[in-house]
């Protein structure tokens, strides 16, 4: 399955998968359609923040995680054995201002948590500073340190599987980071640096060797990809493209010095050419989040457009959905403030339009929902006529009057998020129809 396609690649065929980053039901369910549509495989990550054995921002641990994915594809009618769970940034990344003596031992169980959660593609991020490591805190962590730890945590990992019932797929390694932390996007006007050959074929090798220092020559061989940056970014108004001239050597490492595929991060936003250059150029597992939450948010602003033209002539309330995220991300700022700078007319329209889309986190707040749960009974109630649709949603317009699409609201949005998902499908060509 995964590492066919990944050894596809490797061969020189321009296949890859991408990742869907997020907990967000709307986008889970639209990820499954578009699987079940394409006959793709479906993998579902969750980071250290969203998801861990305290509850994350989601409020889930990975097991609740696990079931509430489940649970969704069960909705779908989608067979749950096709989806890949993931977890992304697996390390203390939550408990970096810790000693490193306990900021592990989370980290350790938030990894064999994830793993007895039925969790198989593992990426093992420990390259931030904890409290009692040498060096300045903002600068980059030793990579005999780093290495040392995701070694550790694989331990762990390795450990937690041989509790897994006879026959559980052994778990697949993602090692390293891209220079931005977990869930962060930069501020800067310049492109991030691409990955030097030199740093990575050092870092790799330092790795092999704590890996093999506690005896995990097995899950070596089972390290699918090494994070590289390939020079792709994005920023509240800007997005940083691919230039595959610059990333040539990369390109050229992977082939004749690795032994896996390259994972992209932060690739939202790129074109349909971009992303198909990258897969071509063996960063073959792309992974997307804040893209699929932004296309959430332009359904879901173009709906609260046809509502109140619609529902203001015959005098019914509107849920005032825009107003009703503007307040709570303003009444509670801590999820936007360090990514989101200027004066307040500069700070609301970030709130609204940034791509780094800090808004996600904003949806499940309680008057927010109830203002998202009225805004769909509003417009089931009154069906807008297409015409009205082709002004604000014209390719969900288009497929209503193709008999493509239904004009339900909630199925208008999902419809909006497989735009993205599709651009991804078609960058990654992963085999789509077979048995992968």
């Amino acid at each position: 399955m995964l590492v066919r396609v990944l050894q596809q690649n490797r061969k020189g065929h321009a296949v890859g998968v991408f990742c869907v980053c997020s907990a967000h039901p709307f986008v889970l369910q639209a990820a499954m359609q578009h699987a079940k549509q394409t006959g793709t495989l479906l993998i579902i990550e969750s980071t250290s923040n969203q998801v861990n054995q305290f509850g994350g921002y989601t409020g889930q641990t990975p097991a609740q995680f696990a079931k509430f994915v489940a649970d969704l594809a069960a909705s779908e009618k989608f067979p749950f054995q096709q989806i890949i769970l993931g977890g992304d940034h697996l390390g203390p990344h939550v408990w970096r201002n810790e000693n490193s003596a306990h900021a592990m031992e989370k980290a350790r169980t938030l990894v064999r948590d994830c793993v007895l959660a039925g969790y198989t593609k593992i990426h093992l991020d420990a390259s931030m500073h904890l409290t009692d490591d040498p060096g300045e805190r903002h600068g980059p962590l030793s990579d005999e340190i780093v290495s040392a730890r995701a070694a550790e945590l694989c331990e762990a990992a390795e450990a937690a599987h041989g509790e897994l019932p006879p026959g559980s797929p052994a778990p697949l390694y993602v090692i390293g980071t891209e220079v931005p932390v977990p869930g962060g996007e930069t501020h800067g006007m310049q492109a991030p640096e691409i990955t030097r050959t030199g740093d990575l074929q050092r870092t790799l090798q330092i790795a092999q060797n704590a890996f093999l220092a506690r005896n995990l020559q097995s899950a070596w061989e089972r390290v699918i990809a090494v994070v590289a940056q390939p020079g792709v970014e994005f920023a509240d108004s800007s997005v940083f493209a691919y230039e595959p001239r610059k990333a040539h050597s990369l390109a050229t490492f992977a082939v004749n010095n690795w032994h896996g595929v390259f994972e992209a991060h932060s690739t939202d936003y790129q074109s349909a050419a971009a992303l198909r250059e990258m897969v071509r150029d063996h960063f073959a597992i792309l992974k997307v989040g804040p893209w699929l939450t932004f296309a959430f948010r332009e359904a879901v602003f173009a709906l609260a457009a046809i509502e109140e033209e619609l529902l203001t002539s015959v005098g019914a309330a509107t849920s005032r959905i825009r107003e009703e995220l503007d307040r709570a991300m303003t009444n509670n700022p801590a999820h936007w403030k360090s990514y989101y700078h200027g004066d307040e007319t500069a700070l609301q329209f970030a709130r609204k339009y940034s791509y780094s889309d800090r808004a996600r986190y904003y949806w499940p707040q309680p008057n927010v929902t109830a203002a998202f749960e009225l805004l769909i009974a509003n417009l089931t109630k009154f069906p807008p006529p297409v015409s009205l649709l082709s002004q604000h949603l014209p390719n969900q317009a288009s497929a209503i009057r193709e008999g493509r699409l239904s004009p339900l609201p909630a199925d208008l949005i999902r419809s909006k998020i497989r735009e993205v998902l599709a651009v991804y499908s078609a960058a990654c060509e992963n085999f789509a129809g077979e048995n992968v």
